[in-house]
This record gives structure tokens, C-alpha cells and sequence, in this order.
């Protein structure tokens, strides 16, 4: 039997961080987004992606551990200062489920022509039907645009949205997956790799892996985004009915961090029988922004990730709070 992780040889104290991908221009706020949320966004500019990573995070010394975190693996740090509070298995590959969504975003953002017209292939039906993957319910025949798919892919973690905005991109499947694994080469994220765009267990159920450390790399990149920042602290995005286009869709926010948590702004789901329940997420309270990850939260409920969340960020904006920050 194949055991659930993969234990990696050496540790390294901290995530390389990496300079960052570019934003796209254009996008407008969702309502949903608040103005302590633009006033975040706008001190986390973004940047093009480099060769060039950052030092590696450093790890603190705290005065206490966050209590009842029940996930394999996870990490909390301050986004603002590439300060490392806390971790748990921090170098240790585990599959991560729809957290791959991210990586897909940071891609298709970065190509650009994200007005682009894109027709539904009949081929998400069969796609999404063999791996039983999250949908959007996308119907074949609509043309909706890019940024459309962005919303469903990362609102309601759809693999429909994945596999047509992978195909169109690539363009075709194995160049994306490509383009996906250099680009987490270019941010230093040594111990991940993607087979799929969207998470689904294939070839088999390890194949797509990554640790704490690196998606905390990966969750300050995204979170340099602008379009991405204000997709994901949405609730809900709905799509209107556009006659002779396509239908109308609304697609619900699965990080119930949103709207549950105060200040919680993102940013990604993850779920296989594998991965367990996995949350990468994001949350600013005043002048303090915290980024964190689990990974392998048993499968207690739905927002398993989410409780395991809530007590890591409960406990980082206590220990802000205690030391004046």
C-alpha cells in the first residue's frame, strides 16, 4: 500500500519566497470587497515573476503553540514580513487537492487577454464525470470569457472552469501542466508538482503534492494579485443570463473562512479522499496581515480546514495583539 505522504530527505527551515507574478489591469473591485480590503491590496503591489527568489522566511521564536490544529501539515506567517510563526511538517509532501487551482490562476493571469472570448467545450461534460470533479455546471456551447472561468474555478473550485481555461491556455493539457511546473520552479517552490490544473486524484492519488512551505510561496504570490485577491474574498459571484452567449450561473465561495472570519480575504479549498481537507488562506486585521496553510484536516465536516484555520489565525492575531502589532 502506498502510504499518504511523501516524506522529503532533508527539511529546510523556511519557504523560499520568490518574487512574484504580475497583476492583470482592468479588473474592477467586486462589491463584496470591503475598503480595508482595497486598503491591504493596494500595500501588496504586484510584481513580475523573476528568477530571483527572496531569502528564505525566517522562523521566530513565539511564546506559546496554537492549540487543537488536527491537520498533518501546516504553517502560519506574517505576509507582511516573511516572519514564520509556526509549522508542522513544513517540508513534507502531501496531495493538496483544489489548492492546485491556485497555480492555475497564477498562469492564466500571468498570459493575459483574460477578455477573451471562450467557447465550452463538450469535453468538460466527460472530464468532470470520470474523476467526479467539482463543476460549475458549465454548459456546452456558452462562450463566456476568461475572468468568468477564473471566478468559477476559484469560487466554486470547478474542474470544468480548470480543464477549459488549461486547454485553451496550454494551449492543450501537457503544455500547461508545463507552463504550471515552471512556474513553481521559478518561485522556488522545489517540493511541489502538478499533473493536473485543478487537483483531481490522476494519474493517481499522490501525483499532484506540495508542502506548507511551498504554498505559503505560492499564497503570497497569488495574493500580489490583484484580479485574483478580488475574486477570492468574494461570497458568492452571480452571471447573468447572456441571451445567444450563454446562461446565467452563480457560483458560491467554498472557503467558508469568507464571511465567517473577520478579516479573512482568501483564498483556496482543497478536498480528495487523500488530501483530506486542505485551506490555503489569508486574513488582515488592522496593520497585520497573516498567510497560512493546512494540510490533511480529518475529514470531521465540511469546514474542517476552516476550524483548523480559525485556531492558527485566532492565535497569530493574539500574539500581534500581545506584542503591540
Amino acid at each position: 500500500m502506498r502510504p499518504a505522504v511523501r516524506l522529503t530527505a532533508v527539511a529546510a527551515a523556511g519557504a523560499v519566497i520568490a518574487a512574484v507574478l504580475s497583476a492583470c489591469a482592468g479588473a474592477p473591485m467586486s462589491p463584496a470587497t470591503s475598503a480595508s480590503h482595497a486598503k491591504q491590496t493596494a500595500s501588496r503591489p504586484a510584481l513580475r515573476h523573476t528568477q530571483h527568489a527572496r531569502p528564505a522566511m525566517q522562523t521566530i521564536q513565539v511564546p506559546s503553540a496554537p492549540q487543537h490544529v488536527k491537520a498533518k501539515g501546516a504553517a502560519l506567517a506574517d505576509a507582511g514580513t516573511d516572519k514564520l510563526f509556526w509549522s508542522r511538517e513544513l517540508n513534507t509532501e502531501r496531495p493538496i487537492g483544489s489548492i492546485t487551482k491556485v497555480m492555475t490562476a497564477l498562469v492564466v493571469i500571468e498570459a493575459g487577454d483574460l477578455n477573451r472570448d471562450i467557447r465550452i467545450p463538450k469535453a468538460v461534460i466527460q472530464y468532470v464525470a470520470k474523476y467526479q470533479g467539482e463543476s460549475a455546471g458549465l454548459h456546452p456551447g456558452d462562450v463566456v470569457t476568461t475572468r468568468e472561468l477564473l471566478e468559477a474555478m476559484l469560487l466554486q473550485s470547478a474542474c470544468d472552469a480548470a480543464y477549459v481555461l488549461a486547454t485553451t491556455y496550454g494551449p492543450g493539457m501537457p503544455a500547461f501542466l508545463a507552463k504550471m511546473n515552471a512556474t513553481a520552479r521559478q518561485l522556488g517552490m522545489t517540493r511541489t508538482h502538478f499533473t493536473s490544473p485543478d487537483g483531481l486524484p490522476y494519474p493517481t492519488e499522490y501525483s499532484t503534492y506540495s508542502t506548507p512551505a511551498d504554498l505559503l510561496t505560492l499564497g503570497i504570490a497569488a495574493m500580489k494579485l490583484l484580479l485574483l485577491r478580488s475574486i477570492v474574498a468574494q461570497r458568492f459571484y452571480h452571471l447573468a443570463k447572456n441571451r445567444g452567449h450563454h446562461h446565467s450561473y452563480w457560483w458560491g465561495n467554498t472557503n467558508d473562512l469568507i464571511g465567517g472570519y473577520r478579516g479573512a480575504d482568501g483564498i483556496k479549498t482543497g478536498y480528495t479522499d487523500a488530501a483530506k481537507h486542505c485551506l490555503l488562506f489569508d486574513a488582515a486585521r488592522h496593520s497585520v496581515t497573516l498567510i497560512g496553510v493546512v494540510l490533511g484536516s480529518p475529514a470531521t465536516g465540511p469546514d474542517a480546514g476552516a476550524q483548523d484555520a480559525t485556531q492558527l489565525l485566532n492565535w497569530g492575531f493574539s500574539l500581534k495583539t500581545a506584542a503591540g502589532g
